[in-house]
């Protein structure tokens, strides 16, 4: 016969596991009551949802994944999902997708993926994976976004941004030609309208450097900075080419706004130059050293190898001014002009939040 103390041990272990007994069924109930309840607000949410298994097997879609496929429920697990995207767009996704199973980097690329029309429409595909307490994934929750129409707005702005741009460049091409033949009929006009026609020939290469360009081009020809942009300008100077006009220092990404105060600015610097500078003379020798610093961008202008200077010119021209204001008004800077008896010296200094836009 037990003694008391053996049947106070014994319900105290029965105690124990009941106790361990009820808790894994709450944990149990509690882990479907979580399903439950993600199925849920899955199902509430705008955008396809779906989760994978740590190696991407598909086992769970939301309701918007079958009403906007319109396939049947459990059709596209495991694999098949794949079917269900473009094929030109499938080697792709599925190199992003290998990637992020591999390394548990975060999944996202833009794919079309077949509507129940029977037409394809573009998505954007994400997917996180879930870390365990022992830092395995544990499984994948990824959406699919329709963006078609905003794919549709964007090739829209694209085609009226071209084609406002090819305006654009006719309106130069109208300007410069009318002034050609206003200057054919007055002899005096014809110097002021070749530095006119210059000018404008400036702006329309700093606009043709920072217009609005399709994905191919924009490829090709990379982010605008202001080492880019200056040598777009000073493509058409001689002396750029013969390596006595040379662009150093630092760089800086430039907008769309600062290209036409910094093409008339430089350009303006450089016809100067060429025409009463260093660059007049065979020798003459310009050296541009750029240095952003935080807020402010620097631009030293220094030239030398030209005729000495004896004193600053008298009077300053259009020219001058037309730089004056572009520097202080358009970006917010400032210039002195430094007139040094081996060439002209420039300190201009603009603010670097007028040259990206930031």
């Amino acid at each position: 016969m037990p003694t008391r103390s053996e049947i106070k041990n014994f319900r105290l272990h029965e105690y124990k596991d009941r106790r361990l007994s009820d808790s894994r069924l709450q944990e149990k109930g509690a882990l479907q009551l979580s399903g439950d309840a993600f199925h849920a607000l899955a199902d509430t949410m705008p955008q396809m949802v779906w989760s994978t298994l740590p190696d991407g097997h598909h086992d769970y879609f939301n309701a918007r994944w079958y009403e906007f496929t319109g396939v049947p429920a459990g059709s596209t697990d495991g694999d098949a999902w794949a079917n269900m995207f473009h094929p030109d767009d499938q080697p792709e996704a599925w190199k992003r997708w290998k990637h992020s199973l591999e390394t548990g980097d975060p999944y996202e690329v833009e794919y079309r993926l077949r509507h129940r029309t029977g037409q394809y429409r573009w998505v954007l595909g994400r997917a996180l994976p879930i870390i365990g307490p022992d830092h395995k994934i544990q499984r994948w929750i990824g959406t699919c976004t329709d963006i078609e129409d905003a794919k549709q707005t964007a090739n829209q702005n694209e085609i009226l941004s071209q084609e406002l741009s090819h305006r654009i460049k006719n309106i130069f091409a109208i300007i410069s030609g009318l002034i050609s033949m206003t200057a054919r009929g007055d002899e005096n006009f014809r110097e002021p309208a070749e530095t006119l026609k210059g000018r404008i020939a400036a702006l329309g290469r700093a606009h043709e450097y920072v217009r609005p360009h399709n994905d191919k081009e924009q490829t090709k020809i990379g982010e605008v900075t202001i080492h880019h942009l200056l040598s777009e300008i000073f493509a058409s100077y001689p002396a750029f080419t013969e390596k006595r006009l040379l662009i150093s220092g630092g760089d800086i990404v430039v907008n769309d706004r600062a290209a036409t105060p910094i093409a008339l600015v430089f350009h303006e610097l450089a016809t100067n130059s060429m025409k009463y500078g260093a660059l007049a003379e065979d020798n003459g020798q310009v050296d541009l050293v750029i240095s952003p610093d935080g807020d402010l961008v620097t631009f030293k202008w220094s030239e030398k190898g030209g005729q000495a200077i004896s004193e600053p010119p008298s009077h300053s021209g259009f020219g001058s001014k037309l730089v004056e204001m572009s520097v202080t008004q358009q970006l917010g800077g400032r210039l002195e002009r430094r007139w040094l008896s081996t060439g002209l010296q420039i300190d201009m200094e603009v603010q670097a939040s007028r040259l990206t836009g930031n």
